[in-house]
């Protein structure tokens, strides 16, 4: 691959164009199989699977096709007036050979969202799907490949073993999607060829709700929450919301109306209506079922709780406020348990925010401006949404990613396109005009010059020439 790369022809506009073309043609001709891939190992309704996962590609793929020659094209950089018979741009060029290892949650478009970037930007690619999702892994290990060209793009399946392989190549980027754990094996191994990294990782995602006086917010606020956890691969989701930060004097009005929205959208028995997504493998099944029996927890459950081992099923579940020191509030919980924390003071949802790490999203329901200049301006986070959540992922013209723990970097759109391009520094130079003052031996004018030079005081410039500026150094500052 490295060969390939090296013959220039990853870089060619038409060589991306061919490959974009292909991914689309994927989506398109093999819709049915991915949604049956999503649906048998996570469980997801075919309308779920394409509103997260297919439609956003086709999104994207859309717009890179659209887009590609404007963000291939190089982009004039401005030169102050100084810089006679000079110019300089700043050229897209691809990275090289890059990795792309990506997670079990939304198996499709965790995988090709950035294949989409890497291609559109020119290099070559090496996609590693998550074992954990295989029926999605196959299927892009041996469908995807009869639309790409597979000199320049390789699908490899495998577990922990084969990454553990992969990261001790040579690479020029590596992307990877998923736990922090993992995510500290990536950076470890990428430091043996320091070689840059894109970390899309998680975190804990509050959702502070405000004490909504109208009907209509509060019912359009619920209903979005509910969504965004339990709708969203049954919370198994980076950009969940994790919990709830409300007033005390609001919680049990928040929680009778989730309780009657949770059984309009999910129905009176979840399970079998089907409209919930089922956790991914017993193991976690397992996790969250240890983080909800707890008895301090267990104690805390307010709605919901049942659970089905065998159909890897957990109901939409509500807490009220468990301990901040259990499990259940310290570690992301990636599931449909839902705790709500109570606050005297909607304000005090400040504090407790920043008193814990830095998540990849915050969310939060109010129409109190100066609540949302504050959440904006005193709290750190991958990003912050008011009044909604998860529709940041849907925006191509705002990049995602997170910001310390929840990970570094970004994608979607044009960020991802940049992501995987070097964005080189071309400047050039005529041989007919010079700054004769940048060169020794030094003396007391030449600073003079570079003085408002720098400053570029082109009126300063032409008194110093006609020796009509006086310097306020002396001799011996400028020679000495």
């Amino acid at each position: 691959m490295w060969k390939y790369y090296g013959s220039g022809k990853t870089k060619e506009a038409s060589w991306r164009e061919l490959q974009l073309k292909g991914l689309h043609n994927f989506l398109m001709e093999k819709e049915e199989e991915i949604l049956k891939a999503l649906k048998q190992d996570l469980g997801k309704h075919h309308v779920e699977a394409y509103r997260d996962e297919v439609g956003t590609l086709m999104k994207s793929l859309n717009l890179a096709r659209k887009s590609l020659k404007k963000w291939m094209a190089s982009k004039e950089a401005k030169l102050p007036k100084i810089a006679l018979l000079s110019s300089a741009e700043i050229v897209p060029e691809p990275l090289g050979l890059v990795l792309i290892i990506s997670s079990w949650n939304f198996p499709i478009g965790l995988s090709l969202e950035p294949l989409i970037g890497a291609v559109a930007a020119g290099n070559s690619v090496v996609l590693k799907p998550s074992e954990i999702s295989p029926a999605c892994s196959s299927l892009l290990a041996t469908v995807l490949p009869n639309y790409l060209d597979n000199n320049g793009i390789k699908v490899i399946q495998g577990g922990p073993e084969v990454g553990e392989q992969l990261l001790q190549q040579r690479w020029d980027k590596i992307f990877f999607t998923g736990s922090a754990r993992v995510g500290r094996i990536v950076m470890s191994a990428a430091v043996e060829h320091l070689t840059p990294v894109t970390l899309e990782l998680g975190g804990k995602c509050p959702a502070l709700v405000d004490s909504l006086s109208a009907s209509w917010d509060r019912e359009v606020a619920v209903k979005r929450i509910l969504v965004s956890k339990y709708g969203a691969c049954a919370g198994q989701a980076c950009i969940a919301i994790d919990y709830i930060l409300v007033e005390k004097s609001f919680s049990s009005t928040l929680v009778e109306l989730m309780k009657v929205w949770i059984k309009k959208m999910f129905g009176e028995n979840p399970k079998a209506s089907k409209t919930i997504a089922r956790i991914v493998n017993k193991r976690h099944l397992s996790r969250l079922k240890c983080l909800l029996t707890e008895p301090m927890v267990k104690e805390s459950v307010v709605f919901g709780g049942y659970m089905d081992e065998d159909d890897l099923f957990m109901e939409p579940t509500i807490l009220l406020d468990p301990p901040l020191e259990s499990p259940i509030m310290t570690e992301e919980i990636f599931g449909p348990l839902l705790p709500i924390i109570t606050l005297e003071k909607i304000e005090d949802g400040i504090e407790f925010i920043n008193s814990r790490p830095k998540p990849l999203a915050i969310y939060a329901f109010t129409k109190d401006q100066t609540l949302q200049r504050r959440m904006v301006s005193e709290t750190s986070s991958g990003s912050v949404v008011f009044n909604d959540a998860i529709v940041q992922y849907l925006a191509d013209t705002l990049p995602f990613g997170g910001v310390g723990e929840c990970g570094f970097g970004k994608c979607h759109g044009k960020f991802s396109f940049d992501t995987f391009s070097h964005h080189k520094a071309v400047a050039r130079r005529s041989f007919y005009t010079d700054f004769w003052f940048r060169f020794p031996p030094w003396t007391l004018n030449k600073l003079q010059l570079l003085e408002v030079a720098y400053n570029l005081d082109y009126f300063g410039i032409l008194l110093v020439l006609l020796g009509l500026k006086r310097s306020k150094r002396s001799l011996f500052q400028a020679c000495n």
